[in-house]
């Protein structure tokens, strides 16, 4: 049987962490269906459909090199009912720290409390990508930053159109 992971975030923007897990995923699941979190009390920096963009542009070739199907979702509601939706047996999470692991192990918890038929798998970042949150990279590039070290060149490139000159 086909095991499908989703693997669900804001995504905003697509960081070379976000790519790490992605790849981690690939290897694990036949199909992985990553899920563009939209929540009514945020202002992303990107739309929905950038972010869905972004993340084929940057993840397909990922996914293609690990034999994986890739497929993309918005979802505005509990990830479990997106999992369910999608038929998917796995969330993926990734920890950076120890901050990570406290905070996921409580999601975990409750996830499984909900639909105890699918399993929460962590993958731990690359060293090198540990300190890289979107957040952060949104704050460097809106203050003129170089941020070529922490997201893919498609998205950098897309950022630098975000922000004017400083």
């Amino acid at each position: 049987m086909p095991r499908t992971a989703l693997y669900a975030g804001s995504f905003d923007p697509v960081t070379n962490g976000h790519l790490d897990v992605v790849r981690g995923a690939a290897r694990l699941a036949d199909r992985l269906v990553i899920a563009i979190g939209l929540h009514p009390s945020r202002a992303p920096l990107f739309a929905a459909e950038e972010r869905v963009a972004m993340l084929k542009e940057v993840c397909t070739p990922i996914a293609a090199a690990e034999k994986a199907k890739l497929e993309f979702i918005t979802f505005d509601d509990l990830v479990v009912q997106a999992a369910k939706r999608v038929g998917a047996t796995l969330l993926i999470r990734g920890l950076r720290d120890g901050t990570d692991l406290d905070y996921e192990m409580q999601m975990a918890g409750m996830n499984g409390a909900m639909a105890p038929d699918i399993q929460t798998v962590f993958l731990p970042a690359s060293p090198l990508v540990r300190p890289i949150t979107a957040t952060l990279v949104r704050q460097i590039a809106g203050m003129g930053g170089d941020v070529s070290a922490f997201v893919p060149p498609e998205v950098a490139k897309r950022l630098k159109s975000k922000f004017p000159r400083r």
